[in-house]
């Protein structure tokens, strides 16, 4: 099956897609804005780190309630409610008008990736019940090639309407990009049958824990997906801007132009990959994985070769995410999936965080080149774990 049959054989699965694609890019679309304001205000390393963590954090505090939330209750009025939270603290980020206001600027963001990051599960929990086996896979490569393509396309979008009309344009524009997305879902007809359970919502993280607690390689594949939150640079790509390529070119082109590239070769990896990628060639992609990474860090003083160097870091990237993401799926059972899909992300977003603090608090004290190389040796180390656990799985 190619991705061609798979959306022409099911029809939610490609309803689902084309919202993805506007869901999507709304949220990629809003933060080039963000980090521009940011570097406006004079905000430091650690702040904008900081600022980063937000989009992460979301994910980790509440994912056992979001879980028993997803299993518990309707799937429609439920991404329908999350979408909408998401479009009233889009539109509140108009207030921010200086740096003594990102405080306030973190609790709206955290609220927003609350929102987004259980209606991510959502989906994610959703596909399984779709599709199985290779479909399944070929929706996760979907998914993730329209990540990588809403992630490169806005982004660079972003960061020529910040360039030529403003922060405060971009963000308006998001937030009827959002509201697009939310009129595309009330559309979507759920025509297979979810059923819900009437546990109350403590039962269910309860039960939830005892089934990880129970099913250790499921534990094991968590640990291994998250590893993709190795490949978290925003601050990174930022204070580059900042401190170097804004001498080259303006600091919203260059933050745009670098996750646009990246993003490029997100979505252009897997047309490549995804027939070659089994148990025994991931490993190889692990250890490719970290090599870019450290090509990336030896050139990355130069923009035009760092854009180089981005696009192989992000070649194999989206293959780790959901090659591994489709293992979890394929050994949860499908009462658990709405808790074992949010508990992935949990700890997958706790990578992300910290990895942001990590690049955060390490360039006050190490140059970026060296943190760079450090996060390319972790994917040497993954590599070693996963041809461990692959006797397991």
């Amino acid at each position: 099956m190619n991705y061609r049959e798979l959306l022409t054989n099911y029809t939610v699965i490609r309803q689902l897609s084309i919202l993805q694609l506007v869901a999507y890019f709304a949220a990629w679309f809003s933060n080039v804005a963000i980090y521009t304001m940011l570097v406006q205000f004079g905000s430091t390393a650690f702040a904008i780190s900081l600022v980063t963590a937000m989009h992460f954090l979301p994910a980790i505090l509440i994912a056992p309630l979001s879980g028993a939330i997803i299993d518990r209750f309707r799937i429609k009025p439920l991404m329908i409610t999350l979408l909408s939270i998401e479009l009233l603290m889009t539109i509140l980020f108009l207030t921010i008008d200086n740096k003594e206001e990102i405080w306030i600027l973190m609790i709206l963001i955290f609220i927003r990736m609350a929102s987004a990051s259980m209606f991510f599960s959502t989906e994610m929990s959703l596909l399984p019940k779709l599709v199985s086996g290779v479909a399944l896979q070929k929706a996760n490569e979907i998914h993730s090639i329209i990540w990588s393509f809403t992630f490169a396309a806005g982004m660079a979008a972003s960061g020529v309407i910040v360039n030529l009309v403003g922060v405060k344009t971009a963000i308006i524009i998001d937030a009827f990009i959002i509201l697009a997305a939310i009129i595309l879902l009330i559309n979507i007809n759920f025509k297979i049958e979810i059923i819900h359970t009437k546990e109350k919502i403590l039962s269910l993280i309860k039960d939830g824990f005892l089934y990880l607690k129970k099913n250790k390689i499921v534990i094991h594949l968590i640990v291994l997906h998250s590893s993709v939150g190795l490949t978290v640079f925003d601050t990174l790509v930022t204070l580059l801007a900042k401190n170097e390529y804004k001498y080259v070119i303006s600091v919203p082109l260059a933050i745009g132009i670098t996750n646009a590239v990246r993003a490029l070769a997100l979505m252009i990896g897997p047309f490549f990959i995804t027939n070659r990628v089994n148990k025994d060639t991931l490993f190889y992609i692990f250890i490719f994985q970290g090599a870019a990474i450290i090509f990336w860090a030896l050139v990355q003083d130069n923009f035009y070769l760092s854009l180089v160097a981005i696009f192989f870091v992000g070649f194999t990237t989206t293959t780790i995410w959901s090659y591994t993401y489709a293992l979890i799926q394929e050994k949860t059972d499908n009462k658990y999936l709405g808790r074992v899909i949010s508990y992935n992300d949990m700890i997958f977003m706790l990578t992300n965080v910290l990895t942001t603090l990590f690049i955060g608090v390490m360039a006050e004290l190490v140059s970026l080149k060296i943190i760079t190389v450090l996060l390319g040796l972790a994917f040497f180390i993954v590599s070693l774990y996963y041809k461990w656990l692959k006797a397991k799985i």
